[in-house]
């Protein structure tokens, strides 16, 4: 993140200082905290020996000397490093009685303080998860309020997931300078945010927004040359120093410097306080890395503290050591109306004219994609460890050794959530962590599923997780028919037919399914590699389902009448490189590629795309797709520079090719079109690539409806950063729509500003954006998060790669230039319709993209072997929900603590905690409805499902509990504040109650946009 103290010392002398003259005395709430990146510059190992260890272990010390101060914890990570590496019996036993005793306060509560940009919805839940699981089980405390102060924008997602959560107030801070000044001026800071346009106010958050200074406190102190109320000064890396003497610490308070402290303080108070409308102000008390010496932080405060309120009088105000919970307790008893905010949000974000935050977006593609995957590896491993443990309790794969896989899959996908982990704004070192720490438990969970997927079928048991896969002895055959057994496995809770690609070494090849049967397949040579071809199978499979798949292979093409007839033999047609200097006439020779769905035609003057016919509605789009380039100033001192955080355009972008090659295979199963971009004309290697396939229907309209693009970019040359452009005929206006986190849809109109206007105009793509017009509508889907804006009319521009280095003393210092010299592969998947019909495809499309099909091969090729006895079907039914729901969490927590909140602090208080065991017999799970209120006619409407039927698949659900998002509450207990507000609405929390127990079974009703969790407890039976 950006340190802030340079900045507050700009912000003191440029705004006014005008006092304020309130009716009643200020009361002012002094936060203590301490801001703890996880990660960012130095590795989480670094912090933790620099000072996150000392912050935890000194401030639990300090606490428990006097009774009067108070602080807040936030991210989880550091402290649970704490509590289970460094924490003394004693410390603990100070941590328990200050919770009791309400002085110390967990705020947010999750793993991390997660971006809000780049995130996805369903990671922003876990890391939230991980962190409410741990402090309820640990301690009995569920946070009731957020801490969002350094995320870079806000987003309307995160208020809807804390309400759900039950929260009851949320405090955000980076928004674009322009903004925060109008806000401040019409002291608009606090408002009532309804992040979601369906749920409105039932799921409404009041805000707070920090004023100018932020998180952090003022730093400049008018008579000294030190900082201020940094009393410990500045952690220092790789080690604390022996002596105890940090760099900058600020001058102590003497009898010589109380009263000057006192007045810096109380002029700071006043001017906040003109922007706020209650005579309550919060004063954050800290920054990055404070705290670590938290005695003489409070040995130099707690004077200064007594001295303003032995004068409160005088300086017409008194301060208090505070909890963020006793600060919004002040406020919502004040009992003013407060306005709403809509859905709208905070993004992007601008700390001035030339810096928009917008370049984080598509900063380290490699890791963003890298934590996708991660993410949608866990999920396909909870739904199958569920299903597992629900059917094969006492099964061979050991349950302890299961958790530990997954809890270290889920403990590195929540840690890179951090706002400067997926944000790709963090050191090299730094972001080299996350990714070993994502790929060492991605290697664990990959263990995991082959271990469910293979270990329970060699037993005499019912096949809970599908068929078989039977060894036999070799058997004669052909000799060069070599087989391999490959089991694909559905993750999602919907039947699907899709295209499983798998990498062979062998010309031909034909596949069978579980029966037996000839599959559907074709195989080409790849175009990755000249050794390597791809093999692809049309499969069907049911919701939670996975089936084996026979490969039998031969060197040579299938001859006769053979059932190798069930795979198609493709061939790549090459056309000739085309040079942009050429282009003057275009568009005279077209080769049509087609499915049911597209007809798509491709300009062999130019080799890009020309048109794109969406033969459902019958209308002709004209669309291209290539690749530019904006070039970014290095020099600081020749202007605005971009870096990990900031875009800034110097310029229009430029075309970033020359010339351009193709190749199209024309398919039975799947059509490609190969296009190789050269930055000049007569490169060998080529600079941007883009693999188009074009399905065939197999009667799947979802399958129809996609054009699946993989790209390939880099290394770029030194200060580029690469775009696709997706130009069309579509009258847009310059607006394009974007998902909020993955969760709903935001329009965003082009705004025009005096400066910046290319960069402020960029915003973050989570999984989808789309642009449209009366008649049609071209969306992309992602499979990890992307800047993108519309700079012109029918155009849509993702920005996929970026390379910098400047010299600005900060950067340099810090190794944050993003000097990126990657290639990085993405996959976007496009398709074209009206509104209408799109609306209806593109969320499940979305899904179907980050949770495509679990392919794992169980053996290498070898020697056909015996055939066994026929594989009889699985005598368990899938697990599918209506279309507009999504089985959007399935898991065994194992969390130890008792549903009921009461049992638990009992056991908590007799000292029971440590003799918790895992409990893996309670499945969490989490519906979420896909749409709108009105989006479509139909998928729009409230959902109703019996849990009990639906999960019959998995098994007998014998109880159901609805908790919180998070589930440390029981829903019926989760009384959250209502705030009230200008249009006079309360929200009805808790009003309803939809789930039915009895004979008329687990009735559920799910309405637009709810996500609904509930505890699931299954009848087991040992087999």
């Amino acid at each position: 993140m950006r340190v802030l103290l340079i900045y507050s010392f700009w912000l003191y002398f440029t705004f006014s200082q005008e006092k304020t003259i309130s009716r009643e005395p200020i009361q002012t709430y002094v936060i203590p905290h301490s801001h703890m990146d996880v990660g960012w510059v130095y590795t989480i190992q670094e912090s933790m020996h620099a000072y996150a260890a000392n912050v935890y272990s000194s401030v639990t010390e300090e606490l428990s000397k006097v009774k009067h101060r108070k602080f807040i914890a936030v991210e989880q990570e550091f402290f649970r490093l704490w509590w289970d590496s460094v924490a003394t019996d004693n410390h603990k036993k100070q941590v328990r009685q200050l919770l009791k005793e309400g002085r110390l306060e967990f705020v947010i509560g999750g793993q991390v303080m997660h971006d809000e940009a780049v995130t996805d919805l369903d990671d922003e839940i876990l890391q939230l998860t991980e962190g409410h699981g741990f402090l309820y089980e640990t301690f009995g405390v569920r946070p009731r309020f957020s801490w969002h102060v350094d995320p870079f924008g806000a987003s309307a997602t995160t208020p809807v997931l804390f309400a759900l959560a039950g929260f009851d107030a949320h405090l955000i801070s980076r928004i674009d300078y322009d903004l925060r000044e109008e806000m401040q001026k019409n002291k608009k800071l606090q408002f009532v945010w309804r992040g979601s346009p369906s749920l409105r106010e039932r799921q409404q958050m009041f805000t707070h927004t920090m004023d100018q200074f932020s998180y952090c406190t003022p730093s400049y102190l008018p008579f000294s040359n030190s900082s201020g109320f940094y009393w410990n000064g500045v952690a220092l890396f790789p080690d604390p120093p022996k002596n105890g003497i940090y760099p900058n610490m600020s001058l102590p308070v003497t009898k010589e410097t109380l009263h000057a402290y006192a007045k810096t303080m109380v002029e700071n108070i006043q001017q906040r306080a003109a922007w706020f409308r209650t005579n309550h102000l919060i004063w954050p008390w800290g920054c990055d890395k404070q705290f670590y010496n938290a005695s003489v932080q409070f040995q130099n405060m707690d004077p200064l503290v007594d001295y303003i309120n032995q004068n409160s009088k005088e300086f017409g105000l008194t301060v208090q050591y505070a909890t963020l919970r006793e600060y919004f307790q002040a406020v919502h008893q004040s009992n003013l109306s407060w306005e709403v905010k809509g859905s709208e949000d905070f993004l992007p974000y601008s700390t001035e004219p030339f810096q928009a935050w917008t370049g984080f977006y598509a900063s380290r593609s490699v890791l963003k994609g890298i934590a996708r995957r991660a993410s949608s590896q866990l999920y396909a491993a909870e739904t199958l460890f569920a299903r597992y443990r629900v059917g094969l309790p006492d099964g061979p794969v050991p349950k302890d050794w299961a958790l530990d896989k997954l809890k270290a899959l889920r403990w590195a996908v929540s840690e890179v959530q951090h706002h400067d982990g997926i944000t790709g704004t963090e050191s090299p070192k730094v972001a080299d962590m996350y990714i070993q720490h994502l790929s060492q438990a991605m290697m664990g969970t990959d263990e995991l599923l082959a271990a469910l997927l293979l270990l329970p079928q060699s037993l005499g048991t019912p096949d809970i997780l599908g068929t078989h896969y039977r060894q036999g002895s070799p058997r004669e055959g052909p000799p060069q028919v070599l087989e391999q057994h490959v089991i694909v496995y559905n993750p999602l809770a919907w039947n699907i037919t899709t295209i499983i690609n798998v990498t062979v070494t062998f010309p031909m090849a034909t596949v069978f399914d579980d029966d037996g049967q000839p599959v559907p397949a074709q195989i080409q040579k790849s175009a990755e590699s000249n050794l390597t071809f791809d093999l692809f199978i049309v499969a069907q499979l049911g919701g939670l389902e996975h089936r084996e798949y026979l490969i039998q292979f031969s060197e040579k093409p299938c001859s006769g009448v053979q059932k190798s007839n069930a795979t198609h033999a493709a061939k790549a047609v090459k056309f000739e490189r085309r040079s942009v200097k050429n282009w003057s006439k275009t568009g005279r020779r077209l080769m049509p590629v087609l499915n049911e769905c597209y007809t798509l035609m491709f300009d062999q003057d130019t080799n890009l795309l020309h048109t794109i016919t969406d033969r459902i509605n019958k209308r002709r789009v004209r669309v291209t797709q290539d690749f530019w380039e904006y070039q970014a100033n290095g020099d600081v001192k020749k202007g605005p520079i971009s870096d990990n955080y900031i875009f800034t355009a110097n310029g229009s972008a430029t075309r970033a090719y020359q010339a351009v090659e193709m190749e199209i295979v024309p398919g039975k199963i799947v059509s490609e079109i190969r296009q190789y971009f050269y930055r000049d004309e007569a490169d060998s290697q080529y600079a941007y690539s883009v693999v188009t396939r074009v399905p065939e229907g197999f009667q799947s309209q979802l399958l129809c409806h996609r054009l699946e693009q993989s790209y390939s970019l880099g290394p770029l040359v030194v200060n580029r950063e690469a775009v696709l452009r997706t130009s069309t005929a579509l009258q847009n206006n310059r607006t394009i729509s974007t998902d909020g986190n993955g969760y709903q849809m935001m329009k965003r109109p082009y705004r025009t500003y005096v400066n910046n206007t290319v960069a402020r105009n960029y915003y973050p793509m989570v999984r989808a954006a789309y642009i449209e017009d009366d008649s049609s509508r071209l969306v992309l889907l992602s499979d990890r998060a992307h800047g993108v804006s519309s700079q012109s009319s029918g155009q849509l521009e993702v920005m996929l790669h970026r390379r910098l280095w400047n010299n600005r003393e900060w950067n340099l210092g810090y190794n944050l230039t993003l000097n990126d010299s990657s290639v990085v592969r993405p996959v976007l998947w496009m398709m074209l319709g009206s509104p209408g019909a799109t609306s209806q495809l593109y969320q499940r499309e979305a899904l179907l993209l980050q949770h495509r099909p679990v392919a794992v091969p169980i053996d290498q090729p070898q020697r056909a072997r015996q055939k066994n006895k026929p594989r009889t079907k699985p005598w368990v039914r899938p697990v599918v929900l209506p279309e507009n729901l999504h089985l959007q969490t399935l898991s065994v927590p194992g969390w130890g603590y008792s549903s009921n909140h009461s049992l638990h602090l009992r056991t908590i208080d007799s000292g029971k905690k440590a003799s918790l065991e895992a409990d893996y017999d309670r499945v969490l799970l989490r519906i979420m409805h896909l749409f709108e209120e009105g989006e479509d006619p139909v998928l729009s409407k409230p959902a109703t499902v019996n849990l009990k039927e639906v999960l019959h698949g998995l098994g007998e659900v014998k109880a159901v509990e609805e908790r919180s998002l998070t589930g440390t509450w029981d829903i019926a207990d989760l009384q959250r504040w209502k705030w009230k507000t200008d249009e006079d609405l309360e929200s009805p929390a808790n009003e309803r109650s939809l789930c039915s127990y009895g004979s008329g079974g687990f009735n559920v009703t799910i309405s637009p946009k709810e996500i609904r969790t509930f505890f699931i407890h299954f009848s087991i039976h040992n087999y």
